[in-house]
Parts: structure tokens; sequence; C-alpha cells
């Protein structure tokens, strides 16, 4: 195959930069990957995804067991040792990103600790975290330096971004998260179940910008409660230090400007691509006014030299988005045919409830004028979600009504985004909703919900009377 034979250093070792370094090397490329972590995993494996993931799983058994005195069964008051919480998150951190090291190994892929800087299109300098530089050619680069956190102008230092929260430093009496995105949200939910007083702040008209409003709304109807409060089209408009604690000045439409104390504030408002000091002005990458990294579909940039993935080249900010993209830089750097060019990114926000959903959601075809049919399951009228305690959960279809394809689909309740898959694969295959309905389902499960909002939209729904009508 043609350009196997190639030099390829991958930049950054998050999941699109070792899943391209992996596929270049099963491809027959030598590869070197180079990232500042004593493992490749990057942000998500070391200080996003994964960790948040395991503090999250806590949070749902506290949360769980509460729930359970609705059913009869009463816990007492769980003893949160914080200690041993953050050892067990670093535990499986490790297990991980250990993992992918060996992983890396296996492959013969050539793994540098350090930071690189083009030299110009044809090699970069690599400042080793042993302190030692050298310089390393390549035939063609990828480049996956992944994002950060963006920050408050003007506020002070000791603010906690997603990095600090997930250190779990403490559990404060009372927090505020300035940002109602999937981030702050499933962050603030783990305090909130440890014991924190969580108050969120949204400068937006919704939580969750991107989720239908109805899949939101079960969100609020379920885990609302468990917040202090949850602030929509609020500015934080000046965060001052008072002592142990912080001053925060609020303002927003109906309640005009208010102050109010915290002891700790967790920023979660977005996140910018990590483009800088990298020596791209040695070559012909180009970047947009974001500072994101221009490319063409096959990742590559304007300079044929090198391709870039990840975060760094917009879009959603998604690890699954980003390793899909590695291995479509690492075939097209090899001579193969690839394009990124998906027909579905599904999107999943890790709270109690989940929310989930993928394609043509409802919102963007009302704001587009697309033509649409909406089918919806409630969960109250699936036998699984009874057992559950779960009434409020919610599965619905987007479809076409002329060609029957389904576009789009979203979920909100336990489990959301392990099924939200079977949506993806519909929505990437053109499958109709006959498809979908068709299929059996084992019943009593969640997932038998997808096909019941299939039947839904032709009014043939065993579990809801909904006559369809032409």
């Amino acid at each position: 195959m043609a350009g196997t034979n190639r030099k390829v250093v991958v930049i950054g070792g998050g999941p699109g930069g070792y899943t391209a370094a992996f596929r270049a090397a099963d491809l027959g490329m030598e590869v070197t990957l180079i990232d500042e972590n004593p493992n490749p995993g990057g942000v998500c494996l070391y200080r996003g995804c994964i960790p948040s993931k395991a503090f999250l799983h806590a949070a749902r058994v506290v949360t769980e067991s509460a729930e359970a005195s609705d059913i009869g069964i009463q816990f007492s008051k769980p003893e949160i040792d914080i200690e041993k919480l953050r050892s067990w998150k670093n535990s499986v951190v490790e297990k991980l990103t250990g993992g992918i090291g060996m992983l890396a190994r296996q492959r013969k892929v050539t793994f540098i600790r350090g930071r690189a800087v083009f030299q110009n299109a044809s090699s970069v300098r690599v400042s080793g975290m042993d302190g030692k530089t050298e310089s390393i050619p390549f035939d063609r680069a990828v480049l996956a330096t992944g994002s950060r956190n963006l920050g408050l102008s003007g506020a002070p230092d000791e603010l906690w971004d997603s990095t600090a929260a997930l250190d779990l430093p403490e559990i404060p009496e009372t927090l505020l998260v300035v940002g109602g995105g999937y981030i702050g949200l499933e962050l603030g939910s783990v305090y909130a179940a440890l014991g924190s007083r969580v108050t969120v702040a949204e400068m937006l008209p919704q939580i969750m910008t991107g989720a239908d409003r109805d899949l939101v709304s079960v969100f609020m109807r379920r885990a609302g409660s468990r917040f202090d409060a949850i602030h929509t089209q609020t500015r934080v408009n000046r965060i001052e230090s008072a002592g142990t604690a912080f001053q925060v000045r609020f303002s927003s439409p109906e309640a005009g400007p208010g102050d109010m104390t915290f002891e700790r504030i967790l920023v979660s408002i977005g996140r910018k691509p990590n483009t800088e000091n990298l020596g791209l002005e040695n070559t012909k990458v180009r970047l947009d006014d974001q500072g994101f990294v221009q490319v063409n579909p096959d990742r590559s940039t304007g300079d044929p030299m090198i391709y870039a993935i990840g975060d760094i080249t917009g879009g959603p900010l998604l690890a699954h988005k980003a390793s899909h993209e590695g291995r479509v830089a690492a075939e097209a750097i090899a001579g193969e045919k690839s394009v990124f060019d998906p027909a579905v990114i599904p999107g999943v926000v890790y709270t109690h409830p989940e929310i989930a959903f993928c394609g043509l959601t409802e919102t963007e075809a009302r704001e587009t004028g697309r033509n649409v049919k909406v089918a919806k399951f409630p969960w109250a009228a699936s036998g699984r979600a009874l057992t559950m305690g779960w009434p409020e959960g919610l599965t619905k279809l987007v479809i076409d009504p002329d060609t029957e394809r389904v576009l789009g689909m979203g979920m909100a309740g336990p489990g959301a985004g392990d099924m939200i898959s079977e949506g993806a694969l519909a929505v990437g295959m053109g499958a109709r909703a006959s498809d979908v309905g068709i299929i059996i389902h084992p019943h009593p499960t969640l997932s038998e919900t997808i096909m019941e909002a299939a039947d839904v939209f032709y009014g043939t729904s065993t579990h809801v009377y909904r006559p369809r009508k032409d």
C-alpha cells in the first residue's frame, strides 16, 4: 500500500492522537507519538472523560440509595471517604493509561514524553520531560493537541476549572457552577451527591445547549431538586474574594442584579483549542478566527505534510469524534481514500438521568424549517422503566414523514448513553422507522422504548394508544 513506509509523528496523545498513531502503525508506518503525560491518554483519560465518569458512578450510587426510600428501602446517610474515593478514581486512570502505554509498545510505536514544536514542515523539536532536546524528522505529522478550559476574565485565580474539580480537593458546603453545559452539570451533579449545595448559573435561555427542551425537562423534573438552584439567562458580572469564600454579583432579565456568597466556584464556560506555541508559523497550517486549524475532509491542513484532528479542528469537542478523525488521517496518510464525513455523531450528558441524542434534533428541524414528524414514547408506559422507578423517562424519534427515514433520536433516562448507539446506527444506515419497529427487542427492557417510538409513528404502538393521522 502506498505510503506505508512513511515516518509519522503524532503530536498529542489523547484518544484522537493515540488512535491515529495506532492505526498508522497497523498500516505499517514508523510512528512516533509525543505527549507530556507519562502514558498516552490525554485530557480524556487523565483529566476529563474517565475521572468524571468514575465520580459520576459514585454520585449515582449515593443518589440511588436515597431514591430507594420511595420503594420501601431505607439507607442511612452515606459516609464519604474522600481520600479513598480520590484514590479509586486515580487507580482507574492509571489502569487505563497504563494499558494504552502497553498497546503502544505492542505496536512498536515510539512514545516520547515531551513537548513538540514544528521547526518546519518536515521536523519537530521535542523538549523532553527529562530536560533533553532532540530534533525528529517526519514525512507526515498529525497534530492532535486538544483543547483547554476557558477562564473568566478578571476573576480570582483560586476558582476551579474542571481539572481542579476532578482532583476532588474537598467537598465545599456551597458551590457555584458557572455554565450549564455538559461538563458543568456533570460535575455539579457529583458535588451535589457528595453533599455540596450547588447553584448553576447559565447565561443562555436553556441548560444543555443542543439538547431538545423535552429531554432537558426530564433532567429538571428528577435532578433539578438535587441542586440548590439552576438559573438560566443569568450573567456572572463580578467575583470577589471574601476571606475564605467568594462574593458573586449576578444579573438576569427577571431578577436584576443580586449578590450571593459561595465557598467554591467552578467555571465551566467552554474550551479553546491548543494551537499556540506549536511553531505553526514555520508551516503552512492555517487557523480560523477562533484559533481552530482549518482542515480538508481527509484532515489534511494547508500544509500537505501536516494533518490535524480532534478538538483543534472545531465541531463537537468529543473524544469519539477525535478518534474517528484519527483513523481517517492515518488512512489518508497511507494513501487510502478516507475522509471524515460522519452521518451522525452522538452526544451524551452523563448526569442522572442521562441525556443522549444523535442526528437531527427536533430543535434543529424547527429552526431550519425542516418538515419532520416526532414520535415520542413516554417511559411511563414502559414496564421496565416503572420497575426502576423512572416514569419520567422519554424516547423520541425524529422522522422524515415522506421517506419515513429516521433522521435523529433522543433519550432521557438511565442508560440513555448506551442505548443511543441504536439510534446512531439507524440514522447512519438510512433506516426507516419500520426497520426499527420490526426488529424484536427483548422484554422488559428500556431498549424496547426505541421500537415502541417507531411504532408510535405508525400509530401501532402496543402500549401507547395514538392512532396515526395521515
